[in-house]
């Protein structure tokens, strides 16, 4: 009997500093086309993959980018997430964001659009 090897490919690597993490919460969370998160930011550290479409990424103060089905992603505590949005007029764009709390903590702080 043969037995295969397992694959394993690296997706991400994050720092994360010095953090308290209790919980994890895990969010299967889905968009329509074209639909956006708005400007916001995490209290906690968020750890993500793309299981279907493509994101269109942007923390401040780094160039936008896009995230195909298949990629990982990093938003730090505390940064403002200019774009999460999905990329596509016409599919739904599917990920799995991983919550790394400490304590009793929400999940994402919505923050009023730029003027």
């Amino acid at each position: 009997m043969s037995i295969e090897a397992i694959f394993r490919k690296p997706l991400l690597t994050a720092t994360i500093g010095e953090r308290n993490v209790t919980s994890v919460e895990v969010r299967e969370i889905r968009f329509k086309p074209n639909q956006e998160t708005g400007l916001h930011k995490h209290p906690c550290p968020v750890i993500g993959y793309i299981a279907e479409g493509t994101a269109v990424f942007q923390i401040e103060g780094q160039p936008e980018r896009e995230l195909p089905a298949g990629s990982a992603f990093y938003e730090p505590a505390g940064t403002i997430i200019r774009r999460f949005d999905n990329a596509s007029s016409s599919e739904d764009m599917t990920f799995i964001a991983c919550y790394l709390l400490d304590g009793e903590q929400e999940l994402i702080e919505m923050l009023p659009p730029d003027k």
